[in-house]
């Protein structure tokens, strides 16, 4: 007890910590609000998923979508119209049935179609849509312009949550503030901004996904999602009994918690997050593909990852994990290696000459750039790592790092020429057509890459309705990526959901990165 003492953590019985029904999960930081159509924060989607469901739901292998909210759904011939069946035992924390006017709201408030509208940073993931429009109280249209091949998938994720309109109006800007209305099986109770969640139990809740073990209502009464900012208090918090369930634990103490016989350890071998960093592909330096094939060569990812994730990670190549739908391995091959003596022979036959501080230049031009990045540990490690990796064959990396309260507006400038970032993704298609797309500059298409060619074969995959053409298509994708280096690709992050043998049901999911997916089968044992 001593060291949990020494970390400031204090320990004292279970029963004096934790009520018999109470569930604490604990996480590092907070989101700025619960409002799906307005946040694409983790913190506030593992929060969200509890709170409310989607039309559909993803099974734990990231591929298979199943009935949510919709019991069933046919798609028209030509692949622009959905028609949703939904059940007809839904309800809102409130009370209130849950009817298609409510899935039209939500659908025209995350694609910006209300008033006062809402803009959310992620409409493109509903799809071109024409119309969204009720045929009864329990039938949903939803027209798109174009076929969206993904568009079941998209839907599965907390951005499209269906909310009651009457609570959204009602709170109107602090909706995801001060309230929530949804269908999930936890309702909001209270929320003490960096610092606790509270929810409660949906008594009546019965329409969990097919995937859970327990379709609803919940086993838990309350669940109590607590920040605590300090990673070693959160690891004596679990040792100490004082929480029961984390994700956010750093991987150097992976291997400690392991060997603990009170804790156990779920994983997810589907989980696409991938770290990063990317080029800005027209500024002076980086604009070069053989400065950045150079890169590629002179970073050591595998001893990077056992630097900065203690070997908890996978040494990235291409942009896709090898797990993910349309993921192509031809692509793979194509990426560089490590290797700093070919990386220095790379700049020589580019015309980048070693200059008398080791620097290179080209036609009277630096090998230098400006690096940008959220500062955290694992983001100040694989900096200095990468700059040293760099400097070795001849190409300085300055670099900067901003706190998260600045860090997201000096990323969305043209100021620096490379970046570091990690981002979830749940197949090829999505992966890509989020950061490469001309229409998506300058963020999230930081690399301000602009490819009418990369542009046709996106929306190639993203209309097509074979999955033949659309695999072929993303193909295309991976391989111009590969040859062109405009992101080096340095981790496959895990994810690994930490609980004490206080409860049982822990398993972990991972969709957009949620650890605990809607927390139906959750339940205290001890």
């Amino acid at each position: 007890m001593g060291g949990l003492a020494a970390l400031g953590v204090t320990v004292t019985a279970q029963a004096q910590t934790q009520p018999r029904n109470q569930i604490t999960i604990m996480r590092e930081i907070d989101s700025d609000r619960y409002d799906p159509h307005r946040s694409t924060a983790l913190a506030g989607g593992e929060v969200v998923s509890m709170m409310s469901d989607t039309l559909v739901n993803m099974d734990f292998d990231m591929r298979t979508v199943q009935p949510g909210l919709a019991e069933r759904w046919e798609v028209s011939p030509d692949g622009k119209t959905y028609t949703f069946h939904l059940r007809r035992d839904v309800t809102f924390c409130d009370g209130k049935p849950l009817t298609s006017d409510d899935v039209v709201f939500s659908i025209n408030r995350w694609i910006g179609r209300t008033t006062p509208r809402v803009a959310s940073p992620v409409a493109w993931r509903a799809g071109n849509v024409k119309e969204v429009r009720a045929v009864d109280p329990y039938t949903v249209e939803y027209e798109l312009n174009e076929p969206f091949g993904e568009l079941l998938p998209q839907l599965s994720q907390f951005f499209g949550s269906i909310l009651d309109r009457a609570t959204v109006e009602r709170l109107g800007d602090n909706f995801g503030v001060q309230g929530f209305n949804g269908t999930g099986p936890f309702c909001w109770s209270s929320w003490t901004p960096r610092t606790e969640m509270v929810l409660t139990r949906h008594p009546n809740y019965r329409w969990g996904p097919p995937s859970l073990e327990n379709r609803g209502p919940a086993h838990v009464e309350r669940i109590v999602w607590r920040v605590i900012p300090e990673a070693a208090a959160r690891v004596a918090a679990l040792q100490a009994g004082q929480a029961d369930i984390t994700q956010y634990i750093p991987e150097a103490f992976w291997a400690t918690l392991r060997r603990v016989p009170t804790i156990r350890v779920a994983t997810q071998p589907n989980y696409f997050w991938d770290a990063f960093m990317g080029f800005k592909v027209d500024q002076p330096v980086v604009s070069d593909p053989a400065i950045r094939r150079a890169a590629h060569m002179a970073v050591d990812r595998a001893g990077l990852v056992r630097a900065v994730w203690s070997g908890n990670a996978m040494p990235a190549r291409n942009l896709i994990n090898p797990n993910a739908l349309d993921y192509d391995a031809q692509s793979d091959a194509m990426v560089p290696n490590y290797d700093p003596a070919a990386a220095r022979r790379t700049l020589d036959e580019a015309g980048w000459r070693v200059g008398s501080d080791g620097v290179r230049v080209k036609d009277g031009q630096r090998a230098t750039f400006l690096f940008y990045a959220i500062n955290n540990l694992a983001n100040q490690r694989s900096a200095e790592i990468i700059q040293q990796g760099l400097r070795q064959v001849g190409i300085e990396m300055r670099v900067q790092l901003f706190d998260a309260t600045v860090a997201w507006g000096r990323l969305a400038t043209q100021e620096f020429g490379a970046f570091m970032m990690s981002y979830p993704y749940i197949s090829t298609t999505d992966a890509l057509s989020l950061y490469w797309h001309s229409a998506s500059r300058p963020t999230p298409n930081r690399m301000n890459w602009n490819s009418p060619q990369t542009d046709g074969w996106l929306e190639e995959a993203r209309r097509g309705t074979d999955p033949a053409a659309r695999t072929a298509a993303v193909a295309n994708v991976q391989r111009q990526m590969a040859e062109e280096a405009p992101w080096l690709t340095l981790a496959r992050l895990q994810l690994s959901v930490f609980s004490t043998n206080r409860v049982e049901g822990v398993r972990a999911h991972g969709l957009y990165g949620i650890g605990i997916y809607k927390g139906l089968d959750l339940r205290v044992v001890r």
